[in-house]
């Protein structure tokens, strides 16, 4: 059997966050999407060299900066569409996230929350609650920027 060129526990685009106190992000992570302990591998100094969370039908990997590919540190901003976005933003801020937009529909059909984690990183999370078609969506745009 043929080796697929993109595994199938993967997308073609997987966020990779890299920050100093990678076990802090593992354990904010996990308590926000209530995880189970990720697959690590951990570099000869202890901290993890690469790991991976499954959120939804998406794989985040992360690990600690530095190491052999002195990686450094990024911060990121990642769209989580789940299943209820207030749960969810609850659930960050109890793990430790601070608020940056508390839960509120939009006008293009999604409700979202967002927080920022100790690194810097910022999570927001969807879900959707109405389908608007895009000549709609153009409308809402409108009168919410004259109002």
């Amino acid at each position: 059997m043929a080796v697929k060129p993109i595994p199938d526990q993967y997308h073609s685009v997987q966020p990779y966050l890299v920050v100093d106190g990678a076990e802090r992000l593992i354990a904010f992570i996990r308590g926000t999407f209530d995880l189970e302990d990720p697959m690590r591998m951990p570099r000869p100094d202890g901290k993890v060299g690469h790991a991976e969370m499954t959120i939804g039908d998406s794989v985040v990997m992360l690990a600690d900066s530095g190491g052999p590919n002195n990686a450094e540190s990024t911060k990121a901003m990642l769209v989580v569409y789940v299943e209820d976005c207030d749960k969810t933003y609850a659930r960050a801020l109890e793990a430790g996230g601070t608020s940056i937009q508390e839960p509120e529909d939009q006008f293009y059909g999604d409700r979202s929350a967002a927080v920022r984690d100790d690194f810097g990183n910022q999570w927001y999370f969807h879900t959707h609650v109405e389908d608007v078609s895009p000549e709609e969506m153009g409308r809402r745009m409108q009168e919410q920027q004259q109002g």
